[in-house]
């Protein structure tokens, strides 16, 4: 019996040196990780001034999630902070000593479409892949809008991660945007706005960062444990959409937060979300009822 106990006890101590190395590699690994150099060969959009770009800019930040980490003045914001993990939007309103009041317009293509900021290291936050696919124009418009922004006070952004992201981050199980994004693909051509899914596909892409490029839903990568996971948007195993009988029942959750039965969702950037213009919500519930079927949690 003594045998088995010190047997045991080895065993234990061996365990907990394991996962103590593991955890002090995974944090060295992450690090490295984080500081690594990502080129992507990018072209400038222009950046026009016209008060029609501008309003185009102004709509796509407030509907495509910008200022749910930005804040709605762009003088950043705290979105997580549950005690374990603290994330903060830096500011980029064009302020003194703000770090975008020198980006240039390849650095804002670099940043914003591909996660990669000016000095070549990947974004962890941001979620790129949803903007990755930004028309030329909008993309221009929403870097007009930014840069119109008046001038405010803000804070550097916070990446206040626990140790067991970390090491998943170094691990490779949680992936950076820089990660996820094809960067060979060339920009996408303008779609004729409707309630169309082609237009709604457009839509779309600001569903990816949670919902996964299939959009089956499943644990938000890096997300706080608490997160409910995303739903599966797909006809496939576990589907959220039978909840949903036309677009107006779509739509009205969209505006509301709940689900037909009443009950509210949680996670989901709703601030964003009322923000869409009637066209672009039916035009995504169109494109929903197109996509091809995939088990729940499928990336």
């Amino acid at each position: 019996m003594k045998r088995w106990i010190k047997w045991g006890a080895g065993i234990a101590g061996a365990v907990v040196l394991l996962l103590a190395g593991t955890a002090v590699v995974g944090s060295q690994m992450a690090d490295s990780k984080s500081r690594r150099q990502v080129k992507v060969a990018v072209q400038p959009v222009a950046i026009p001034a016209a008060a029609q770009a501008l309003e185009r800019g102004a709509y796509l930040y407030n509907s495509r999630g910008c200022a749910d980490c930005h804040g709605a003045a762009g003088a950043g914001r705290e979105f997580v902070n549950d005690g374990k993990m603290r994330l903060a939007g830096p500011n980029i309103t064009p302020g003194e000593g703000n770090v975008v009041a020198r980006y240039t317009p390849e650095d804002w293509v670099r940043t914003v479409r591909h996660g990669v900021k000016p000095d070549g290291r990947p974004v962890f936050v941001m979620p790129s892949e949803d903007y990755n696919r930004l028309t030329d124009e909008d993309l221009g418009a929403l870097v007009a809008y930014v840069k119109a922004m008046p001038p405010k006070m803000g804070g550097a952004a916070v990446l206040d991660l626990p140790l067991p992201v970390r090491v998943l981050y170094a691990f490779d199980v949680i992936k950076d945007a820089a990660q996820k994004i094809d960067h060979t693909l060339p920009p996408a051509k303008p779609i004729a706005e409707g309630v169309t899914a082609a237009h709604g596909a457009y839509v779309a892409n600001m569903c990816i960062g949670c919902h996964g490029a299939g959009l089956a839903g499943g644990k938000i990568p890096g997300g706080p444990p608490d997160w409910a996971p995303a739903a599966n948007l797909t006809p496939g195993e576990g589907s959220a959409m039978p909840r949903y009988k036309d677009a107006g029942a779509f739509v009205a959750m969209l505006r509301s937060g709940k689900r037909p039965d009443g009950t509210a969702i949680t996670v989901m950037p709703f601030e964003s979300l009322r923000a869409l213009n009637d066209v672009d919500a039916q035009a995504l519930y169109a494109y929903l009822q197109t996509v091809p079927a995939k088990p729940f949690g499928q990336r």
